[in-house]
């Protein structure tokens, strides 16, 4: 990588590390202040040996700022605490769900460009024809369908009705791993989970390119003779797919808050679902680590989709 190229990384991860210090402030500011905080984790039942254990690990006889700045500290080194319900290392515990949920969301993203793409290419390429009329027709469904309704419908469909796909869970209990067997327990949640993304990226690159097709040297290639296959694909597309890229970036965060619903539903044992278990049972140092971890995610998968403009486009340097 070129000088410029290496200044502009720190830079961004300079502006990362920025937003991710406001996320967790904000976060332990309204986890410690808001009612329901971790002072309701003491109940009348709660002997005085465990609430002594409770204020400890928590730090509870001090002020908010105080334990942020030891929480902080902390995390800087790499220790979250443990789960206030599992007393397990929140750290193991959010690697072992992310990993699962990044198979869930890769599979749903991969799935949905490879559906889009084509699917707005040809919609720019035969406007006002019924093609174009149907890929709005699905974009409009998918972004009207709730996808927990959606889910369970699949549910009753495949798994209840047919008997051809697993309701839950991302194995067969007992069983060995098999690929097979792994992807019958993706297909629905993934599928559910790419009606999230599907539609922005079905509209993006049906727009992107309608401009495209419409500038002065796309005009000048089909002068020269050039096929219209040959247009498309080398010229039109690789620009039209700049601003497809962009939208996958801000797609990242649409399908981590999907996954937390979708993960529900079909009880996939992912990241959403551990932070919508650990918010119903006031899981406070799990809270804190699955925000952290989650927006540090969509801060590196930001940087991806800026560096990934270059490669797209000669035209961009970060010089």
């Amino acid at each position: 990588m070129s000088l410029g190229l290496w200044r502009y990384v720190v830079r961004r991860l300079g502006q990362g590390a920025v937003v991710m210090l406001v996320v967790s402030a904000v976060t332990f500011g309204l986890v410690n202040v808001a009612p329901g905080g971790p002072a309701s984790m003491m109940h009348m039942e709660t002997t005085a040996a465990e609430r002594e254990a409770i204020v400890k690990q928590l730090h509870l006889d001090r002020p908010v700022y105080v334990r942020y700045a030891i929480w902080l500290a902390q995390a800087l080194r790499g220790d979250f605490g443990a789960s206030l319900n599992s007393r397990q290392p929140v750290m193991p515990l959010i690697r072992e769900r992310l990993a699962n949920t990044a198979q869930l969301g890769l599979s749903a993203l991969v799935l949905a460009i490879a559906v889009g793409v084509p699917l707005g290419v040809v919609s720019a390429l035969r406007r006002d024809t019924w093609v174009d009329h149907a890929a709005t027709v699905v974009s409009t469904l998918g972004m009207s369908v709730p996808d927990f309704w959606l889910g369970i419908l699949l549910i009753m469909l495949f798994s209840v009705s047919l008997h051809v796909l697993p309701p839950s869970g991302m194995a067969t209990i007992g069983e060995p791993f098999s690929l097979a067997d792994r992807i019958d327990h993706l297909a629905m949640p993934a599928s559910v989970l790419t009606l999230v993304v599907l539609p922005n990226i079905v509209r993006f690159a049906r727009s992107s390119l309608v401009e495209v097709l419409s500038q002065d040297y796309i005009r000048t290639a089909h002068a020269k003779g050039v096929p219209a296959r040959a247009v498309v694909s080398r010229h039109a597309l690789r620009n039209a797919l700049i601003p497809v890229v962009t939208i996958l970036g801000l797609l990242v965060p649409a399908l981590l808050g999907g996954s937390a619903i979708v993960e529900s539903v079909f009880g996939w044992p992912g990241m959403g679902r551990l932070a919508v278990e650990a918010s119903m049972n006031r899981d406070y140092t799990m809270i804190m680590g699955v925000t952290v971890v989650a927006a540090a995610v969509v801060v590196a998968t930001n940087l991806v989709v800026d560096l990934a403009y270059s490669a797209l486009d000669p035209r961009i340097r970060y010089d």
